[in-house]
């Protein structure tokens, strides 16, 4: 019996699912990350190595594939050491550089050469802050990687010189193009990196990981196959089973629209990101920083828990009696709001009532996924069948108000770690046959 190996590196957690070969879980493992937005992979390398031991080990897995949170900033130097902490993807100090970056090349042409318009989340605009903030750090960064890049070229034996069993070989870094297609400087059209956008950020050159096709690999020490990996969202959409014409709304620390299509999306305004996806298709996606935390700091206001916070949404009509929270607790990407702060608008004596504050928050956390898939549709994306997902989709308040604020009806899939488990079936697809 094969057995197959995938990782969901997340923010929060590291989560590690082991499949058989007729796909059925067989063990599990977690470990926790620490908080921050600005964290040392290390910790990610510990947690992974704890996530895999929960699970069992590696021991008579075959093959396997990592799946992370996109974006994060990790810079090595020519000896393979981390340079300084990564800037993750919910780090907004970045959003001047990306102004910067929007200003000195045009949205218009942004969009065109990389499907994207810089936010502070892109990869493209912390190595822009790099640069105009730590020159010293920047001068020594000889290859830059992202979270799951960075993973899976340690899990395979490579590392810092004097650390590792290969060795700190820059050139065995991987990718895909699912990941590629959220920093910046990668096309999804030509499949290509431009590296005049990458030295207009971090004012030089660098080795940047090949970007392996979906059916490609590689292999580990011990000779396993090794998947490409996934940035969180393609491996989710991998995970779900979802195809063209789905939508899947991901409600996590970030709240997620992304739809898989045939077709190349560009959107110059910014709102539709036309990232890659995992399986050789595309992943036009509209990503919002205040998701499930939205809930959590409401609930924690209101002295209860989600089950409660839910209960007493319910508990009012639509609309909230007019009260509307704009909840941009950690700024927002979407609209691009760096430096924006939650608002709490049309209270009353009448309005101003816990039913309707709990009712206002699930509101306004689904209110900026709806118009996100408001954005997909515009840009002609189809969309025919909504999923929902993340750890918020298992509220009661939120399954129900959701398609009166999307205007369409939203399934939900049974509960399941997704992007783990998308990383496991892209394993499977690089067993040796």
């Amino acid at each position: 019996m094969a057995l197959v190996m995938g990782v969901d590196s997340s923010t929060q957690s590291c989560k590690v699912v082991v499949l058989d070969d007729a796909g059925r879980i067989v063990r599990e493992g977690r470990s926790p990350h620490p908080d921050g937005t600005e964290v040392d992979p290390e910790a990610w390398w510990m947690a992974l190595r704890a996530a895999i031991a929960d699970a069992g080990g590696l021991g008579d897995v075959d093959a396997w594939a990592i799946g992370g949170q996109q974006h994060g900033m990790v810079v090595l130097d020519a000896d393979g050491r981390v340079v300084r902490p990564a800037l993750l993807w919910n780090d907004t100090r970045s959003g001047g550089a990306a102004a910067d970056l929007v200003a000195e090349l045009g949205a218009d042409a942004l969009a065109e050469r990389t499907g994207l318009v810089p936010v502070a989340s892109f990869t493209i605009t912390k190595l822009r802050w790099l640069r105009d903030h730590e020159p010293d750090n920047a001068a020594r960064v000889a290859a830059v990687a992202l979270p799951h890049d960075w993973l899976t070229w340690r899990l395979r034996g490579f590392g810092p010189a004097g650390e590792s069993a290969r060795g700190p070989v820059l050139e065995e870094l991987v990718t895909d193009r699912s990941d590629a297609s959220g920093t910046g400087y990668w096309s999804p059209a030509s499949g290509e990196y431009d590296r005049k956008l990458l030295r207009a950020a971090l004012g030089h050159d660098a080795v940047l990981p090949r970007v392996l096709g979906p059916a490609e690999s590689v292999a580990d020490a011990d000779g396993r196959r090794v998947g490409p990996g996934a940035g969180d969202n393609a491996g989710a959409a991998l995970g779900v089973g979802a195809g063209p014409g789905d939508v899947i709304v991901s409600i996590g620390t970030s709240g997620t629209v992304f739809a898989v299509s045939e077709k190349r999306t560009v959107d110059p305004t910014g709102t539709v990101a036309g990232f890659a996806d995992a399986d050789g298709h595309f992943l036009p996606i509209v990503v919002t920083l205040n998701a499930a935390r939205v809930l959590d700091v409401v609930a924690r206001l209101l002295g209860t828990d989600h089950a409660g916070l839910s209960d007493l949404a319910l508990a009012a009509a639509s609309g909230a009696g007019g009260l509307r929270l704009e909840p941009y607790f950690e700024g927002e990407r979407t609209p691009n709001l760096p430096d924006a702060t939650a608002s709490l608008f049309g209270m009353t004596l009448a309005s101003t009532t816990r039913e309707n504050l709990a009712r206002a928050a699930v509101e306004g956390m689904l209110g900026g996924l709806g118009a996100g898939l408001a954005a997909l549709r515009d840009l002609g994306v189809p969309l025919e069948r909504a999923l929902l997902i993340g750890g918020a989709a298992q509220s009661e308040a939120v399954r129900r108000i959701a398609p009166e604020v999307f205007g369409m009806p939203v399934e939900v899939p049974a509960p399941g770690e997704y992007v783990a488990l998308g990383a496991a079936r892209q394993a499977a697809r690089v067993l040796p046959a």
